[in-house]
């Protein structure tokens, strides 16, 4: 039995930041230190915190330490494991006190983790693990003691919403497949995550991936699917290589394949990865990725739970919706609604990046504010600068500025106004940034990623990008910001899919409350010509 664990956290910023390095000279000192029976080192998925290289926990202490590098090795196993002194310079003091109390989920000062409650806490590469904090209990709970319709009846009862943008009620949506008759349906694990900013779903896969798999069996058992695939994005690679240990651990524990517990129910998962390409985030889009076409999106309807994946009833869910499916189905529906409103319940995972002073992985309670989001989970703006915007849900997201800081961030709140939770992105942006370049950098990337199935989003976002480069280049004129207005509404109830509907979101976001930003790009160059004259 080890006295002491040392998580390190392995996600490709700290690989990047020398991960791997650190974890070789910790077992390597301890093992001079005639340590190794004693401390345990383990490889852990995102601890959730960023932009402060390589990041480890040591237990049961829970101090952390950041910043960690190859030279720092000696010093923390001589200093702590042997003394018991803390090395302050390393130490991250901006770690909020967990709050664990009896029936619900575990708090973590302003956040709640449900998705995220194994990350940063277990081995990802460890069944034993992932089985050891009641993984595949709900499983085993739904395959022997619930009919199909009672799985799908709980989670229509908690409110559980579609958590990869659009928040289609999860039940609803299996009810409909559920309905179908068919020999053949399928379960998809929607992995792919093009949105800028956003690699919330990449995390959880890295850190949990055993609640994803049992989530997909879940959802197979709820709706009749035998068989289900998860499309990753081919640069995930840490992803991919974890899912597929998952896979075959599950396979190798009877978990997934024949006869379940037991059962009649049979269900087995493959590994599907992209190519990379944004418009594949769409349900259909993704579909004609698997089936080998060319990922565009297709009519609706009909819609994948009637006639998705090759003709067959197909259910597309999000990584991090899936994550949430065992423990709704194990602790029932008035345990998950317990965080959250009444309309808005759960907890959202964000990605929480720009100017903010803890970047990073957070996961909190639907309802909460963008101030205590930014202010207390983030630490605020640094370098003392001023809060501008932030742009929620990536970069199809709406514009939140200070008059929404004290807004409850629930699905219907932020509808009213035109935003959405979206995917999961969290942009904060301080007052010292430019508007109207944002907004370009935007246009820039939608113009790149849009597939060009439709005229609307082909060469609209290449003419939006037209009209903001007149406009940064000193060349526009105020009859362009009135066209780039009418041509983004255009865009938005014309474009054939999500991604030209979404596009002009940010841009009518940023005109509507910084129409004067855009404006004066055309009167500093009036000005200059006048004088010339």
């Amino acid at each position: 039995m080890h006295r002491i664990h040392i998580l390190i956290a392995m996600d490709a910023h700290t690989i990047a930041q020398g991960a791997h390095s650190v974890k070789d000279e910790l077992q390597r000192e301890l093992s001079l230190a005639a340590l190794t029976d004693e401390v345990r080192v383990v490889e852990t998925g995102s601890l959730g915190i960023y932009n402060k290289g390589v990041v480890l926990v040591v237990f049961p202490d829970a101090v952390y330490y950041a910043g960690v590098k190859v030279e720092d090795v000696s010093e923390i196993i001589s200093e702590h494991l042997i003394k018991g002194r803390i090395v302050e310079r390393l130490q991250y003091a901006d770690i909020p006190e967990t709050k664990e109390e009896e029936g619900k989920a575990p708090r973590f000062g302003k956040q709640v983790r449900v998705v995220l409650k194994n990350a940063g806490i277990i081995d990802p590469d460890n069944i034993e693990e992932y089985i050891a904090h009641d993984g595949y209990e709900a499983m085993g709970k739904a395959l022997t003691e619930m009919k199909p319709e009672d799985v799908i009846n709980t989670v229509k009862e908690s409110g559980l919403q579609g958590r990869g943008g659009a928040f289609f009620p999860t039940g609803m949506k299996w009810e409909f497949a559920a309905r179908e008759k068919s020999e053949e349906k399928y379960i998809i694990c929607n992995a792919d995550e093009g949105e800028p900013g956003t690699f919330k779903d990449r995390l959880i896969l890295e850190g949990d991936p055993h609640a994803v798999i049992e989530g997909m069996a879940l959802t197979g058992y709820a709706v009749g699917a035998n068989k289900g695939f998860v499309y990753i994005r081919g640069e995930y690679k840490m992803s991919i290589n974890r899912m597929q240990k998952a896979i075959d651990q599950a396979r190798e524990h009877g978990l997934l394949g024949k006869n379940i517990f037991n059962s009649s129910f049979s269900f087995d998962l493959e590994i599907r990865e992209g190519a990379g390409a944004y418009i594949c985030g769409e349900e259909t889009a993704l579909i004609e990725s698997i089936e080998g076409k060319r990922g565009e999106p297709r009519d609706k309807p009909p819609f994948p739970p009637s006639v998705g994946l090759w003709g067959k009833p197909t259910i597309v869910n999000n990584v991090e919706t899936l994550a949430n499916l065992p423990q709704i189905i194990s602790k029932g529906a008035a345990w998950y609604k317990s965080n959250g409103t009444e309309k808005s319940p759960g907890t959202k995972v964000f990605t929480m990046v720009g100017n903010i002073k803890n970047p990073g992985l957070i996961e909190v309670p639907m309802g909460i504010t963008l101030r205590e989001i930014i202010y207390e989970v983030g630490q605020g703006i640094p370098d003392g600068k001023g809060f501008l915007l932030a742009q929620m849900g990536g970069t199809t997201g709406g514009i939140l500025t200070s008059e929404h800081l004290d807004l409850p961030m629930t699905v219907e709140n932020l509808r009213e106004i035109g935003a959405g939770l979206g995917s999961g992105a969290l942009l904060v942006v301080d007052d010292s940034q430019d508007v109207v370049d944002l907004v370009k950098n935007f246009v820039e990337f939608f113009n790149h990623e849009s597939c060009g199935k439709c005229t609307l989003c082909r060469e609209g976002t290449g003419r939006l990008l037209e009209l903001l480069e007149k406009l940064t280049d000193g060349r526009g004129e105020l009859k362009d910001v009135d066209l780039i207005e009418d041509l983004a509404k255009v865009m938005m109830k014309g474009a054939f899919c999500g991604l030209g509907q979404a596009a002009p979101v940010p841009i009518l976001g940023c005109l509507r409350y910084f129409r004067g930003e855009f404006e004066k790009y055309v009167k500093k160059p009036q000005v200059a010509q006048a004088a010339v004259a």
